[in-house]
């Protein structure tokens, strides 16, 4: 890790009340990790029987929706923002399901259960190559093992089954 200010080596120091946390010696401060905040989202339908999984451009794994929260924009924002200009898709409703640091794109990922309008999917195709309906069974038997996904996907699933 590296000051975000002067680019110097960080090394872990003892601070007070917050154990080890990275430090500039240059700048004698104390800098704290940053990363980008995203968002997730299972989509189900009106019926809650299909769970609606995509394919990213460069991946052949099928994934959940996700996108990043833009500057100034709220997490409830980028859920509406993000589908709609995947799929063409508008949100029927939304529900904050919880959190998880994703390590591998140093992003905390914001879930959210969402049920999506039906209508006809109009891919963009410079970040989707497909998307599909699957059952939930399916779809938790698709998202690959010990994933970031797969963890939201079984939450959204039990609580969709006490809906």
């Amino acid at each position: 890790m590296y000051c975000n200010v002067c680019g110097e080596k960080l090394t872990l120091m003892f601070k007070q009340g917050e154990g080890l946390v990275p430090y500039c010696k240059s700048c004698s401060e104390f800098r704290f990790p940053r990363f980008a905040t995203a968002v997730s989202m299972v989509v189900t339908n009106r019926t809650k029987d299909k769970i609606l999984l995509a394919k990213h451009a460069g991946s052949e794994d099928y994934i959940l929706f996700a996108g990043y929260i833009k500057k100034g924009e709220s997490a409830e924002k980028a859920v509406t923002r993000e589908f709609k200009e995947e799929t063409r898709l508008d949100t029927v409703k939304f529900k904050y399901m919880g959190s998880r640091y994703h390590e591998p794109k140093n992003v905390l990922m914001l879930n959210f259960l969402m049920i999506a309008e039906d209508g006809e999917i109009i891919l963009d195709e410079n970040e989707l190559t497909e998307v599909k309906w699957f059952t939930p069974e399916d779809a938790v038997d698709i998202i690959k093992e010990d994933s970031t996904a797969k963890t939201f996907l079984k939450n959204a699933l039990t609580e969709i089954k006490k809906l």
